[in-house]
């Protein structure tokens, strides 16, 4: 079928998921920036976003991105005057951060994000999780040890935010479950979702032109299924003050303040 189609069979994912680390690694870290589209745009739609949350920056500010990528939340927190520790499990992607950061107040830190408190010495002013990264945590337990982590590191008068994916409350069906993501002349990139309980496995389709063939690479992961009101809730119970609304991204934002003497 593939002959006949022009397509080369390429490398398929097992019927295993892969970890979040390995399928960034050897999938997805390399193709990430290209999977956005106008570079430019994003940095803009992610100052606006920040714009959005108020975050105050007098004086020496601390910021903490988890899961920053290649940087769409921390350069545009340097050029806002925060000294940011950008966290990541993904080397080409902070490889990425790095370059484009230039000489701005950013440390780049491959690690876990439960570790982060690891790798800053004082309360942060702002910490960010954004872009579907609280999903990407193994399981549900991880991210309330992870938003214990957070409260526990603001400032009085400090700012936590997150963006993420609401995969629990209307699972897509059928057709609806294949999401073209980004595509031009040299490559294709699809994802399926295939829902469980607790998590969803997503299947990332690329396709990529050699010569006059396609070659399909394949490899899956699973995110957590994570309720917007637990989420909510957990951070209400840590004493934060929390808002949540959907960002104009269609993702589920929620932000925290610290408002303890």
């Amino acid at each position: 079928m593939y002959a006949a189609l022009g397509v080369a069979a390429g490398t398929f994912g097992s019927s295993m998921a892969s970890s979040v680390k390995d399928h960034y690694a050897n999938h997805l870290g390399a193709v990430y920036a290209w999977m956005i589209g106008d570079m430019d745009a994003a940095f803009s739609r992610s100052d606006a976003e920040l714009a959005a949350l108020s975050p105050r920056s007098s004086g020496a500010r601390t910021a903490v991105d988890l899961g920053a990528g290649f940087g769409l939340h921390a350069i545009p927190l340097a050029r806002r005057g925060f000294s940011v520790v950008a966290i990541d499990g993904c080397e080409t992607l902070l490889q990425e951060l790095a370059a484009r950061a230039g000489a701005l107040p950013i440390r780049a830190v491959n690690g876990d994000l439960l570790g982060f408190r690891a790798h800053i010495e004082t309360p942060a002013d702002v910490i960010v999780c954004m872009g579907d990264t609280l999903t990407h945590l193994p399981d549900h337990s991880s991210v309330a040890v992870l938003l214990r982590e957070v409260a526990a590191s603001l400032s009085r008068g400090g700012l936590f935010a997150a963006t993420f994916r609401d995969y629990f409350s209307a699972p897509l069906q059928g057709d609806a479950r294949f999401i073209p993501v980004h595509g031009d002349d040299r490559r294709i990139m699809t994802c399926f979702l295939e829902y469980g309980e607790s998590t969803v496995t997503v299947h990332d389709l690329l396709h990529e032109r050699e010569g006059t063939k396609w070659r399909l690479r394949t490899s899956s992961y699973r995110k957590l299924r994570l309720s917007p009101m637990w989420v909510a809730e957990q951070l209400s119970s840590l004493g934060l003050t929390v808002r949540s609304d959907v960002a104009p991204n269609g993702m589920i934002r929620i932000s925290a303040r610290n408002a303890s003497p």
